[in-house]
């Protein structure tokens, strides 16, 4: 696989989002299954590793740290803290915690699950407004003198707030959301991470399944899967915006390769410190996925893609109220 730079490592241009193993969309997998996805993985050329204390309540920095440990040197591992799952009045509920004590006990924990004594990549997974993003970012720099953590990133945060972290300690990463459908880094954090030499590890790079060609039913998904809260999968706005799909897949069957490495290489291609994470449980789209790396794009083709799904095309918002409280990024506006 191609390489691209994230702070001091070189990496394989396409990551591994590991979180599908065990939250988000549906029941955790086996552990036969989860060893199959992540050693085929290694196999196939991807380096970049990515999982959270958030996902699984440990659970899948747990099954990376038992699967991988033995090649540990083959891949840059990144996992994040200020966010995690736990129990409140009965409930398990997710909370959003940026003091620097609590940052400091999740990556000593994380440094235990993942059976490793240093974490290459360690991102603050949501900004806490409660604490400044100085301090935050200050305690995760001690890590990094620690020799707990190499280099620090960010996830979901403006440009502002990544040039406030970045006069603190330097920021290598910043991880949001981005793909067609997905467009807001584009006002403004796409310039300030090329400013500051910032690698931006796009997330739900294939529009969290939607790019991927099967047609998706939110009313068969799992009961515990993320999409049935987001309003894009449901009611007028999916109506609306399955309305793409076949123009899509047309220009997908043009460009010699499937709806999924469509996505993949449109996002390879709009900057070279762009490196998208995909996720799976399914060692065929791990390798079809991985395929996106060979393909290249013709302006042509760029421009009919980025004219057919963009924030003036596709309805709804990213996430329910809750979930919008949680982000700090640019937001463009629901135009349909």
């Amino acid at each position: 696989m191609q390489q691209r730079a994230i702070g001091e490592f070189q990496v394989g241009r396409i990551g591994l989002g590991c979180m599908n193993l065990d939250h988000g969309y549906a029941p955790p997998v086996s552990e036969q299954q989860g060893e199959r996805v992540l050693r085929q993985a290694l196999d196939a050329g991807y380096t970049l590793m990515d999982t959270a204390t958030l996902y699984g309540a440990g659970q899948n920095e747990a099954r990376v740290g038992r699967v991988l440990q033995a090649q540990r040197q083959q891949i840059v591992l990144s996992s994040k803290c200020g966010m995690e799952l736990m129990e409140v009045e009965g409930k398990r509920v997710r909370v959003i915690d940026g003091r620097p004590a609590t940052l400091m006990r999740q990556c000593e924990d994380s440094l235990r699950r993942l059976k490793t004594e240093v974490i290459d990549l360690y991102y603050l997974h949501r900004w806490d407004r409660k604490v400044p993003i100085e301090d935050s970012v200050g305690a995760m720099g001690r890590m990094v003198e620690k020799g707990y953590v190499r280099c620090l990133g960010l996830s979901e945060v403006s440009a502002a707030t990544l040039r406030r972290a970045h006069a603190v300690h330097p920021i290598a990463a910043l991880q949001s959301e981005y793909s067609l459908w997905t467009r807001n880094v584009e006002i403004a954090v796409l310039d300030a991470c090329q400013e500051l030499g910032v690698a931006l590890v796009a997330f739900s790079p294939v529009a969290r399944g939607f790019l991927c060609g099967p047609e998706l039913d939110q009313a068969a998904m799992d009961a515990k899967d993320m999409r049935r809260s987001m309003p894009r999968f449901g009611g007028a706005h999916f109506q609306h915006n399955r309305e793409l799909l076949p123009r899509y897949r047309l220009l997908a069957q043009q460009a010699g390769c499937t709806p999924a490495q469509l996505a993949l290489a449109w996002l390879l291609q709009q900057r070279p410190n762009i490196i998208p994470i995909p996720g799976t449980q399914s060692v065929d789209h791990l390798l079809e996925n991985a395929g996106a790396d060979t393909v290249a794009l013709q302006p042509d083709m760029l421009h009919a893609l980025a004219s057919l799904m963009n924030q003036g095309t596709v309805s709804g918002e990213r996430y329910d109220a809750q979930g919008t409280l949680d982000t700090d990024t640019e937001r463009f506006d629901t135009r349909v």
